[in-house]
């Protein structure tokens, strides 16, 4: 049975306000932060070649047009329910532990990995229409890591700095990179058979 559409109003409007709030929030102690030495600019960049921050950045605006009573194609919000569950289950398995935020940084770091990605996967499989999904359409979701991984080495290049630890190239070399980027495209594949099977589900 569709939802009623206040209700999917009302969880998009506060899916898109805790994802913009996180998500400036998290710029301003950036642009304090040790790293805005090198300038606005290299901050921007370095903001913007988080997956995190992209993934989030999505959200929020498919979560807008929602809330504003437009529509989002069902390829579109399962591909972004993908990335946002990526986002959270990639944090909490390999990066939480190499950093203990507090203060303002803890609720944003919780903003951007559980906060966002809980409301945002509950809001998709409970609210949006389902029954459209087609599991071939992964080669071309497969196409968003592929641009992001390009994108964060260019992000690498530029700053000295990758995104994540597992993405760091000369550090890891050649052979461990390259796993890494394989382990990532495998949960890709596995969270979009996944969505495509509660698709199903909900669709009966």
């Amino acid at each position: 049975m569709p939802a009623d559409r206040s209700v999917l109003r009302t969880w998009a409007a506060l899916t898109a306000l805790l994802a913009a709030a996180s998500l400036l929030l998290q710029y301003l102690l950036l642009l304090r932060g040790p790293g805005a030495a090198a300038g606005v600019g290299m901050a921007t960049l370095r903001f913007l070649g988080y997956f995190t921050i992209l993934s989030n950045l999505a959200v929020c605006l498919a979560c807008i047009r929602l809330a504003c009573g437009r529509s989002v194609r069902p390829v579109v919000a399962a591909a972004l329910a993908l990335c946002i569950g990526v986002t959270g289950m990639v944090y909490i398995v390999a990066l939480q532990g190499l950093w203990q935020p507090s203060g303002l940084q803890w609720w944003v770091d919780a903003g951007l990995h559980y906060g966002v990605p809980v409301l945002y996967l509950l809001g998709w499989l409970l609210l949006l229409p389902h029954g459209a999904l087609r599991w071939r359409a992964l080669g071309g979701v497969l196409l968003v890591p592929l641009v992001y991984l390009g994108w964060a080495m260019l992000v690498a290049a530029v700053t000295g700095q990758a995104p994540y630890p597992f993405l760091e190239l000369q550090r890891l070399g050649l052979a461990a990179f390259l796993i890494n980027v394989l382990r990532v495209a495998s949960v890709f594949v596995v969270g979009w058979t996944l969505l495509w099977g509660l698709d199903r589900w909900r669709r009966r």
